[in-house]
């Protein structure tokens, strides 16, 4: 996904990526990957991350999100906050991010990628 593609972006077509995000994610090769000795020994943290982030899946939502130096994009929540942080799909940057809800509103925190491993950063 690209910028250009951005204006297109919609409801089906987020939860399309996230449905490939679930139907490629393997809790044992996660672990492999993120560990330094290639063990899977974590793959039961990576099997809960994964059961809890589809828990927190809502019907993707316009939202706005601010930004370092004061701007604000319209994104699309695709979790449920927890009254800390939520997912939202960017659309001008073809990912995901991790929001962290204030009070006037989710604010992008850096951390970017794919949504369930953005979701498991917390």
């Amino acid at each position: 996904m690209t910028a250009v593609h951005a204006a297109s972006v919609g409801p089906e077509a987020i939860k399309a990526i996230i449905a490939g995000e679930i139907a490629g994610y393997d809790a044992a090769t996660e672990a492999r990957r993120a560990s330094r000795t290639g063990s899977d020994a974590t793959a039961c943290w990576y099997s809960r991350t994964l059961e809890d982030f589809e828990a927190a899946l809502i019907e993707p939502a316009p939202v706005m999100v601010g930004f370092s130096g004061g701007f604000e994009q319209r994104c699309w929540s695709v979790t449920r906050g927890d009254g800390r942080y939520r997912v939202v799909y960017m659309p001008m940057a073809g990912y995901f991010s991790l929001a962290v809800d204030t009070v006037f509103g989710p604010v992008d925190i850096g951390v970017h990628g794919r949504a369930i491993e953005v979701f498991g950063a917390v």
